[in-house]
């Protein structure tokens, strides 16, 4: 399935993409009776998806909702629990940095105050904080289940989905003492995703998937999930063992290359099957 979140006035509601309509909880709710919670997020925390079997009552030809040229989508949700982000995870990211290959996944941690959603503006530090910002396209697991000490033959069993992630670095910062990496990942709007999360039988082959960087409409980076050091299931099963796994929790799966980002840029991810992750970059004061 294809869930996003689209603006109501004030308030994000949760929606799926059915018939290449974007139909809201709220207008399942009304069609079915479902009691669907209205958020997305509301929604991956129970403890089983309702909503494959409750959108498989519907009639094939519902013509209900609007396009999604006709809306506005946001962030898919606003609060998860964690945020997770791995370094370096590309063989070639590496080589490009002249850093060495982990022999452990390089993680670290994003507050949630990062977060943007699609067209939302990047916002730069003023130059006096930071010079240099720099974004990355990556693929982005959701979790669906709390959980702890997966297996990674299992780690399947936990994915919500699949969304685009952009995340930023003040490279500078970073640069002048690598245990500044919290500060230099932590500038409000310094990660965006959606539009859409993909359920995992949505992708026939996640390996197959390429991410691109594009900065400007000019490609800048690009390579395949099946080259990456460390898989999207080991990455769960590896940081089980750390820590417990929330329903919501966000995963940055790593990047194939950054792109030194300016005002008035635009950044996009994108990756096969997904549609585009674009954000404006504007200066902050």
């Amino acid at each position: 399935m294809k869930f996003c979140s689209i603006h109501h006035g004030d308030t994000c509601e949760g929606a799926i993409i059915h018939n290449s309509h974007v139909i809201t909880f709220a207008e399942i709710n009304k069609l079915t009776e479902a009691g669907l919670p209205l958020g997305l997020l509301d929604v991956i925390r129970l403890s089983n998806n309702p909503v494959p079997n409750v959108t498989s009552k519907l009639p094939l030809d519902l013509d209900v909702g609007k396009n999604m040229s006709d809306i506005r989508i946001c962030a898919p949700f606003l609060e998860p629990p964690k945020i997770l982000g791995i370094g370096l995870n590309y063989r070639d990211h590496a080589a490009d940095l002249g850093a060495q290959l982990p022999s452990e996944p390089a993680s670290f941690m994003k507050p949630r105050t990062t977060i943007v959603g699609p067209n939302d503006p990047i916002i730069l530090p003023s130059p006096i904080i930071s010079k240099r910002v720099t974004a990355e396209a990556e693929l982005g697991i959701v979790i669906g289940k709390r959980c702890r000490n997966i297996r990674e033959e299992d780690a399947k069993s936990v994915i919500f989905g699949y969304v685009p992630i952009i995340d930023m670095t003040a490279e500078d910062i970073l640069q002048r003492n690598p245990r500044f990496l919290t500060r230099a990942k932590s500038f409000d709007t310094f990660l965006s995703f959606g539009p859409l999360i993909l359920t995992p039988d949505e992708i026939d082959d996640l390996a197959d998937l390429t991410v691109r960087t594009i900065c400007n409409s000019r490609v800048i980076r690009t390579n395949q999930v099946r080259n990456m050091t460390f898989s999207p299931d080991y990455l769960i099963a590896f940081h089980s063992r750390v820590m417990t796994f929330e329903s919501g929790d966000i995963i940055c799966t790593g990047t194939p290359g950054a792109t030194v980002i300016t005002p008035g840029d635009v950044v996009q991810c994108q990756i096969d099957g997904f549609p585009v992750l674009s954000n404006p970059v504007v200066q902050g004061e």
